[in-house]
């Protein structure tokens, strides 16, 4: 059996071998990572371990911070920023739990766009095809995964940015309940939004990764769920329009082999509770309100250095928004999640597509505006009903696709596990 240290080795390798031109990955931590590999391999003799994360490779979003150097999070701006004083929590819980951390991946700066692309750091290619877009904002983190240049990666999701990645890129993404995996030590974006969630090849995985960071049990996955009689629901009508059409027919066909199983498929609108959530945040999203909050000084005298005009302008526009229009949002917002809530109790989880496009080519997200724009809508509008919601979600890769697209799978607040183990009765089915 390949020791820790050498599947290490290999990785390294690889990212050495490309150094030249690495967009995956802003930083590397072979030295450290070849220490906690070799601890854990002398654990592994000594017949200690861990925990079941002992020895796996993981990479962290560059927005997590590492006592000892300044977080980025995507940006020139924050480069010469003080070190920070302590690893982020999350960081601390993977390390504690025996992760080999071999490094940061890139990300959209202050992780505001579901593009996926970086005007200072370089725009990683697509696991799938490097001359398309990696999805946002945990765009590395996605295609790390996918390549193989790590175990699990770490990501962060305000409104789709660890399953829009998984779903471009082909891979598992997990975004659990807000607040069940701290914050601390994580670049925020939005306080209400946030949450953290792990990328993996397979659901037991980011279980796992989930466990470590959240502090919580690990969920039974090994014992069998019979799909049998669960209650899946179909949010049929907005959340479908402008699907591609080899997206629509994979999601049928995967909908078929979960309904053959035994599933009982049913129709759940949640179209007026959508529109009654757009209405409320049409002057700016609480995305955007609240980023603006965050980067309001730098708003207020200009950037001293370049910032992405796709994250600087929505900000902007954001910060000129009056508090009774952010306060009222949140209040509708927290009516509507319990009415979301009270609408999800006659079914286990809905079901459908991760995102209704497949990635377009970088250059075109490059050279159209109209495009780019009407394609972040997309890449964002199915996967921002989990955090606007307050849901928890997960993204899996549908077989038979040319190019990748996800089929996902999401619960009410508060049960994770039980979307876990669904989601890996799913992932053996298809």
């Amino acid at each position: 059996m390949q020791s820790v240290r050498d599947h290490l080795e290999t990785l390294l390798a690889r990212l050495v071998a490309r150094a030249g031109d690495e967009r995956v990955f802003t930083r590397l931590y072979a030295e450290a990572a070849r220490a906690a590999a070799d601890a854990s391999d002398a654990r592994k003799r000594a017949g200690v371990s861990l925990g079941p994360l002992d020895g796996t490779i993981v990479s962290i979003k560059d927005l997590f911070d590492v006592a000892g150097e300044p977080t980025t999070a995507g940006s020139l701006m924050l480069r010469d920023t003080a070190p920070r004083r302590h690893d982020a929590a999350i960081v601390n819980r993977l390390r504690q739990a025996g992760a080999v951390i071999i490094g940061k991946t890139n990300m959209t700066e202050f992780a505001f766009t579901a593009i996926g692309d970086n005007m200072h750091y370089g725009t990683p290619g697509n696991a799938a095809d490097a001359s398309r877009i990696p999805g946002g904002s945990s765009s590395g983190a996605g295609v790390s995964v996918s390549e193989g240049t790590c175990d699990i990666a770490i990501g962060s999701d305000t409104g789709g940015s660890v399953r829009i990645p998984a779903s471009l890129n082909g891979v598992v993404g997990f975004k659990p309940t807000a607040r069940r995996v701290p914050l601390t030590g994580a670049y925020p974006l939005s306080a209400t939004l946030d949450s953290i969630g792990p990328l993996a090849l397979g659901v037991a995985a980011c279980a796992l990764a989930d466990a470590a960071m959240s502090g919580d049990d690990l969920p039974p996955l090994h014992l069998t769920l019979p799909l049998a009689g669960l209650r899946v629901g179909i949010p049929c009508g907005l959340l479908f329009e402008d699907t591609e059409s080899g997206i629509g027919t994979a999601f049928d066909r995967s909908l078929v082999k979960i309904e053959q199983a035994g599933a009982r498929l049913t129709d759940v609108s949640i179209d007026d509770l959508v529109a009654d959530l757009r209405a409320a945040t049409k002057r700016g999203s609480i995305a955007a309100m609240e980023g603006a909050e965050i980067h309001a000084d730098w708003l207020a005298t200009g950037a001293s250095v370049p910032v992405d005009p796709y994250v600087s302008g929505p900000l902007s526009r954001a910060a000129a928004i009056p508090t009774p229009v952010y306060i009222r949002a949140l209040r509708r917002r927290a009516a509507l999640c319990i009415a979301m809530d009270e609408r999800l109790l006659s079914v286990d989880v809905l079901a459908l597509p991760t995102t209704p496009v497949t990635a377009p080519t970088i250059v075109s997200m490059a050279e159209d505006a109209a495009l780019r724009e009407r394609t972040e809508a997309l890449l964002l509008r199915n996967t921002q009903v989990a955090n606007q919601f307050d849901l928890c979600a997960i993204s899996l890769p549908m077989p038979g696709m040319t190019r990748p697209a996800g089929l996902m799978l999401v619960a009410r607040n508060g049960q994770d596990h039980h979307l876990l183990r669904i989601a890996a009765e799913v992932e053996r089915l298809l």
